[in-house]
């Protein structure tokens, strides 16, 4: 599924127009991404939380030449599922 067809999805569950859908898909991404920007977590009880991890530098290896390249350290977001959305799934 794509954005679009998130839109739709949520468009037709929610009785929003597909303009107002967006926007809310739009503001909840938005507010995900500012909150991760600040280190803090996003938990949706039920569904899963986001988080950032701290991943640290690294050795790595260029794939075509083999020659080692230094991977620096940065952070990386995370996403969890929550216990509901397991059992959901599998």
């Amino acid at each position: 599924m794509n954005k679009s067809e998130l839109v739709c999805s949520v468009s037709e569950k929610s009785g929003l127009s597909k303009v107002d859908a967006e926007s809310a898909i739009d503001a909840v991404i938005e507010s995900i991404t500012e909150t991760l920007k600040h280190n803090d977590e996003v938990r949706l009880v039920g569904f899963g939380s986001f988080v950032c991890v701290d991943k640290p530098a690294t050795e790595g290896r260029n794939p075509r030449t083999g020659e080692k390249i230094h991977i620096p350290a940065h952070r990386s977001p995370k996403f969890r599922p929550g216990k509901s959305l397991k059992e959901a799934v599998g």
